[in-house]
């Protein structure tokens, strides 16, 4: 038998690779998609190979990451609860497409992921398997009762590699977890499943990795300008960059100042709640200047139907429809808002806070000459607004009336 495993070189897929070869006497392609780790893919293909895998796939995935993934999710201005910028979310698709494709090429029998049967990571990654390639067999070992047996918690799993010689980071003394891209790094479980419990205090700064705490971050404010083409960031201080560059660009500046933190409890789609800690440092920068290109250049009408499908959008992402007939719908609308999203918005990065600082734009529907409080009649008489509101308040009216408001 042949599996090809999504392989980050992590606690779960280090024990995983190592279970699936004894337990199911497979042939183990390891595979492990760059798509922002930076040093965690270090030595990972000596580490897969000694662990057990007979092979080891590693690709940079990184551009197609930034350009077909991160740039049209923030095109589409998503955010899921208002707070998470869906990192961990919008990687499961392409890690899951690459996966597929490598099974089919190496002739394999089956694919194989380390997300747990109580998150959101194995849906994304079957629901793509189903979408792109419904003939191949998923291995899910945390819903496998004898692997849950054998491994009943992460202390368990750590002792495992302790005995097996698997270098992991994880430890008992530091047994949260954590996932790293381009986009973000999350960090959850251990002693983050306590709501309570203050990610933010002194005795975490040790946690963090993509950003310096805001009580930390410089004192004087730094500025950035941000050209925008068709909803797109193309370059960054006048600087001409490709997506990657963009974010790697932003992710520097944005750590740099402590922008982009977020401790949220979200609704997972199976079901319960969970408890996540997140940086994202460049997309929050994106997404924020991304908007104040929008209030310029939107039509006001498109932009609230837009905004309207906004929390659907996030949801499609989140729980995994990312390759669906309605993602795409909905992406095709999206592209259609963004054609005069186009101009120039400045920042400034302050301790945490994202300020802006300016936006103009060649599209842009602001006219001074009508919104000034300045003079009388141009193109907007001030006296037309008497029969705008009348007829607004018309129905209003006739409802008090039936009330016996009058």
């Amino acid at each position: 038998m042949k599996i090809v495993l999504a392989y980050s070189g992590g606690l779960d897929t280090s024990i995983i690779l190592r279970w699936l070869k004894d337990n199911y006497r497979a042939n183990i392609i390891a595979f492990c998609a760059d798509i922002g780790q930076e040093e965690e893919l270090a030595g990972l293909e000596e580490k897969a190979l000694k662990t057990g895998a007979s092979k080891c796939v590693i690709e940079d995935l990184r551009e197609e990451f930034a350009r077909d993934f991160i740039f049209p999710m923030f095109q589409a201005g998503a955010i899921y609860e208002n707070q998470y910028f869906l990192g961990t979310s919008i990687a499961r698709p392409l890690i899951a497409k690459r996966m597929v494709e490598i099974a089919l090429a190496e002739k394999a029998d089956a694919i194989s992921h380390g997300a747990t049967g109580k998150g959101n990571d194995q849906v994304r990654f079957e629901l793509t398997a189903a979408a792109l390639a419904p003939e191949l067999k998923v291995i899910a070992p945390w819903r496998e009762e004898r692997f849950r047996k054998q491994f009943p918690g992460r202390r368990e799993m750590i002792a495992f590699a302790k005995k097996n010689k698997i270098p992991v980071e994880a430890s008992a003394a530091k047994p949260y977890s954590t996932d790293r891209n381009l986009l973000h790094i999350s960090f959850e479980s251990g002693v983050l499943e306590d709501p309570w419990f203050d990610a933010s205090s002194k005795k975490m700064r040790g946690m963090y990795k993509l950003s310096v705490a805001p009580e930390d971050a410089p004192n004087e404010s730094e500025h950035v300008d941000l050209t925008f083409e068709n909803g797109n960031c193309v370059k960054v201080n006048e600087k001409k960059l490709s997506p990657l560059g963009v974010m790697q660009t932003l992710n520097e500046l944005g750590g740099k100042h402590g922008i982009g933190r977020v401790d949220i409890v979200e609704n997972r789609f199976v079901g319960m709640k969970g408890r996540g800690v997140y940086e994202t440092p460049g997309g929050a920068i994106l997404h924020f200047a991304h908007r104040q290109m929008e209030t310029l250049t939107m039509d006001r009408e498109v932009m609230h139907l837009r905004d309207s499908l906004i929390p659907k959008y996030s949801e499609l992402v989140y729980n995994g429809f990312w390759f669906s007939p309605e993602r795409d719908a909905l992406q095709a609308l999206v592209t259609e808002t963004q054609r005069n999203v186009t101009g120039l918005v400045r920042l400034k990065l302050y301790k945490g806070n994202i300020i802006v600082a300016g936006r103009k734009s060649p599209k842009s529907l602001y006219d001074p000459k009508i919104a000034t409080m300045e003079g009388e009649k141009s193109a907007y008489d001030q006296g037309d607004a008497t029969g705008f509101i009348r007829l607004n308040a018309l129905r209003l009216r006739l409802r008090a009336g039936t009330d016996g408001k009058i």
